[in-house]
């Protein structure tokens, strides 16, 4: 059975919207600094207006940590193509903009993380890590 846990229980840190170098897409930026990890290169759990999704933690050239989209799959998020961006609809469906700051709940380190607007409040089902012997089994299988 399937705990839940709020936003108000869980480590928060403050990130921003900002756009991705020139162009029109969004991207949210995650303190460097903070208590919280985000494991650059790794593909997390991501969690939007109440949908669970898969991004990439990429980095911006002076090194902070960056999510620069939220898609449906871990193949997706690896490789977005054409694949549906749902941070940029996320973005736009709460009114938020590039220079407007957003919450970054951990829910599990390094593992998933939850995404709201300033004031908004969220519930989050803590599913817990997967036996690592099947996530690599998972992500091989992904891989093919």
């Amino acid at each position: 059975m399937s705990e839940y846990v709020t936003h108000e229980s869980l480590l928060s840190v403050v990130g921003t919207v900002e756009r991705a170098g020139g162009t029109r897409r969004l991207e949210v930026r995650l303190p460097a600094d903070s208590d919280a990890s985000f494991p650059v290169g790794d593909v997390v759990r991501v969690v939007l207006g109440g949908s669970e999704h898969r991004a990439r933690v990429d980095q911006t050239a002076d090194g902070t940590p960056v999510f620069r989209g939220a898609y449906d799959t871990p193949s997706q998020a690896r490789d977005p193509g054409a694949a549906t961006n749902r941070l940029g609809e996320w973005v736009e469906d709460v009114g938020l903009e590039a220079g407007r700051s957003v919450h970054v709940d951990v829910v599990e380190a390094e593992f998933k993380y939850g995404v709201r607007a300033p004031g908004a409040d969220a519930t989050y089902e803590s599913t817990g890590r997967p036996d690592p012997g099947l996530a690599d089994i998972a992500a091989s299988l992904d891989d093919e």
